[in-house]
């Protein structure tokens, strides 16, 4: 791991990303009490900055008392101890309400030193890419939700590899980072199968999907589990000319669309569970009280939000699924 790190399309100023360059270094226990910093010159020559910005760097560690110098030596680690804020850039694909649950545990789960800054590029590529630029060198870690976004891979190769994670999908070209994810093909799947029993009253299970913004493993568990029970099944892209019918159940993804459907179902005098069913993703405190309460399948974005803190303040390196099951409530 490189002591100092200096990337041209940062905000940072140069002499800042120095600073913080050795400052992780000392955190991370690459740099130890009495270990010489590399000379004035070198980081000059090797990052091509003035020798006024290195020694700019320099002199404020020194100042704090976390480096000082030797007369015609150099300069050295005057102490570990140092409380040095790791700033995390975290980026949301957008915000909700289990989002909002995975946010507030993963805060929960880090202790005063770290600063997280959390954005959104709501589904589009060129508010990723600048995002990702702007945030290039301010940041300790990087945590990315790339949703079904395709070109992730070659907009996040400029952040050091070592401080990157991957939450929630994983697409194969990013498979090689640290990742807390759900396995949305065999989690729909499990979950439909744990619930079958309700489900088989039906005629026809109906898929409220959107190819942007949900990711096509939904789609494909889905399919599998209706070919293996063999149910009639439907797929639509919208709910807006839709007029639910009787024997219908329904499974929608965004809190928009269930809603909706919930609206048209008392606009056709029809009864959940009784006659018309729903099942929503992604479980939150309103679906539990919404028309006495709609059946879900989610992960426990809790536990992801702990898990991601986890991963990173003990420098853990893994690829975890996260865990996901049916809440059964009176939809269906």
């Amino acid at each position: 791991m490189a002591i100092v790190s200096i990337t041209k399309k940062s905000d940072q100023p140069k002499y800042k990303q120095i600073v913080t360059s050795i400052e992780n270094a000392i955190v991370n226990g690459v740099l130890k009490k009495g270990d010489q910093l590399p000379s004035l010159n070198v980081v000059k020559n090797k990052h091509k900055v003035s020798r006024d910005t290195v020694l700019a760097a320099f002199k404020e560690l020194k100042n704090r008392g976390i480096i000082h110098s030797v007369v015609g030596k150099g300069y050295y680690v005057s102490t570990e101890d140092i409380v040095v804020k790791q700033k995390v850039f975290l980026l949301f694909d957008e915000f909700n309400s289990f989002k909002e649950d995975l946010y507030n545990s993963f805060l929960e789960n880090l202790d005063e030193t770290f600063q997280v800054d959390i954005f959104f590029h709501h589904f589009n590529q060129e508010v990723l890419q600048k995002l990702i630029n702007h945030s290039l060198g301010n940041y300790t870690y990087y945590v990315i939700m790339p949703a079904n976004l395709t070109g992730v891979k070659n907009i996040i190769k400029e952040l050091p590899e070592d401080r990157v994670y991957i939450l929630d999908q994983v697409p194969k070209e990013l498979e090689k980072y640290p990742a807390i994810y759900q396995d949305f093909k065999n989690d729909i799947q499990k979950g439909l199968q744990s619930g079958f029993t309700s489900i088989q009253k039906y005629k026809k299970i109906v898929l409220l999907f959107s190819p942007q913004k949900q990711p096509i493993q939904l789609l494909e568990g889905f399919k599998k589990f209706c070919v293996d029970f063999k149910i009639n099944y439907e797929i639509i892209a919208s709910i807006k000319d839709r007029v639910p019918k009787e024997g219908e159940i329904y499974i929608v993804f965004e809190d928009k669309n269930l809603i909706k459907i919930i609206k048209k179902i008392k606009e056709t005098n029809l009864e959940l569970s009784k006659n018309i069913g729903i099942i929503s993703y992604n479980d939150t405190l309103l679906k539990e009280v919404v028309a006495d309460g709609i059946t879900t399948i989610s992960t426990d974005f809790k536990l992801m939000g702990k898990q991601l803190a986890e991963m990173i303040t003990t420098n853990r390196k893994e690829s975890i699924a996260n865990t996901s099951k049916l809440i059964l409530r009176k939809s269906i």
